[in-house]
């Protein structure tokens, strides 16, 4: 009976510490692997809708694109910038930088400028504008969703953050590409796809 008494308190205790565990940590409810097919096609289409609506079609026309971002179209800053990057500057008193390599060779960069923080332009080497990410009104607050265009207008993708754990990655034409949480990418089906380690 002491051993059975013993065993339910420890039980007991174990059970209060979770629910605290659970209470102080907070963060987004993720449960994509044990939701039903059903649940997983119906959140899909929920952010789905909010990205894209009715109306598949998201790109601009090139000139209405060029000219909107006409200043942005070239770094001209770009010799500066690589400079700074190379030696891991990562913020200036304007902007927050960040560099992509591949193989220890600089390939793109983005800079988001301080004045238009719901933009983010990201540039070659040699400091051609290649894509401009579009983030929505209540940026930086959560939720938000962002949009990706080519330097020719066409859109790349989007993404429903909602939280700094948890986005949903849409294809150009809204296919869904998979929900991220945390470090882990998984498909419509739940299954494992990619992982990351900048999170």
């Amino acid at each position: 009976m002491k051993k059975f008494l013993l065993i339910l308190g420890i039980l007991f205790l174990g059970n209060i510490s979770m629910a605290q565990d659970t209470v102080l940590t907070g963060g987004v409810e993720f449960d994509w692997v044990n939701m039903s097919q059903i649940q997983r096609d119906e959140t899909i289409g929920t952010y789905q809708q909010i990205l894209f609506g009715e109306n598949k079609e998201q790109n601009y026309k090139r000139k209405d694109f060029r000219s909107k971002y006409e200043t942005y179209l070239k770094d001209e800053n770009f010799r500066y910038n690589y400079v700074l990057m190379k030696n891991n500057v990562t913020k200036t008193s304007d902007a927050e930088l960040c560099a992509f390599y591949h193989k220890n060779l600089l390939y793109m960069y983005a800079i988001k400028y301080n004045n238009t923080p719901e933009h983010v332009y990201y540039y070659n080497g040699l400091g051609t504008l290649r894509y401009v990410d579009e983030m929505s009104d209540n940026y930086p607050n959560y939720p938000y969703f962002s949009k990706q265009y080519r330097s020719n207008g066409k859109l790349a993708g989007a993404i429903y953050f909602v939280s700094k754990d948890l986005q949903y990655v849409y294809k150009p034409n809204g296919d869904f590409k998979g929900v991220w949480y945390r470090d882990k990418m998984f498909d419509s089906k739940a299954n494992l796809i990619l992982t990351r380690t900048n999170w």
